[in-house]
C-alpha cells in the first residue's frame, strides 16, 4: 500500500523530478566546467604573453632576435642611411610607408616569420631573405619579391623608456 501511496502522490512526483533534474544538471554543469576551463590559455603561454626587451647596447645597423608567443621577433636599430632608404621607398608587393609600421624611425619591431610559407627569413645586408622560397623583405620588413603576399608582421609593442620595449600590448 504505501508504493500505491508513493506513486499516487502528485506532491511526491512533482518533488521527486525536481530533484532529480536539479541533480543532473548539476551533474552537467560540474562535467562542463573542465571542458571550457582546457580552453583557456595555459600558464605558460600567458607568462609568455608579453616580452620586455632592454635595447641598451645595441648599435646603428644591430639587429637581436627574441622570443615571444613561440615566434621570433627581430628588432633591428636602423642607421640614418636605412632610415632614408626606407622612407624613400614603399615597398613591393604590399606597399605601406615606412613611418606607418615604426612608432620611432630608429627601431623596426617585426615578427620574424615569412608570410608565405611560415619560414623564417635571414638577415642578408639590406633587409632579409628566406631561403625555402625566395621571399626578401627590406630594412622596413616590407616585401619586395618573391611568393610572399605581405609584409612582415608588426606586433603589438611600446616603448616603456628611451631603452626599453614591450612586446605584446601597445
Amino acid at each position: 500500500m504505501a508504493e500505491n501511496e508513493t506513486l499516487g502522490n502528485p506532491k511526491r512526483r512533482d518533488f521527486l523530478i525536481k530533484a532529480t533534474t536539479a541533480v543532473g544538471g548539476a551533474g552537467i554543469a560540474a562535467a562542463c566546467i573542465p571542458f571550457v576551463a582546457s580552453m583557456n590559455p595555459s600558464s605558460d603561454v600567458m607568462a609568455r604573453a608579453t616580452t620586455e626587451f632592454d635595447l641598451t647596447g645595441m648599435n646603428p645597423g644591430d639587429m637581436r632576435t627574441i622570443p615571444w608567443q613561440g615566434k621570433p621577433v627581430f628588432i633591428l636599430r636602423r642607421s640614418a642611411a636605412q632610415i632614408a632608404a626606407m622612407a624613400a621607398s614603399s615597398g613591393g608587393h604590399d606597399p605601406q610607408p615606412d613611418n606607418k609600421r615604426v612608432q620611432k624611425p630608429e627601431w623596426l619591431v617585426v615578427v620574424g616569420v615569412c608570410t608565405h610559407m611560415g619560414c623564417v627569413p635571414n638577415k642578408e645586408g639590406p633587409g632579409w631573405t628566406c631561403h625555402c622560397h625566395g621571399s626578401q623583405y627590406d630594412d622596413s620588413g616590407r616585401v619586395v619579391r618573391g611568393p610572399a603576399p605581405k609584409n612582415l608582421e608588426v606586433p603589438p609593442y611600446r616603448f616603456l623608456s628611451s631603452d626599453k620595449i614591450i612586446i605584446g600590448e601597445a
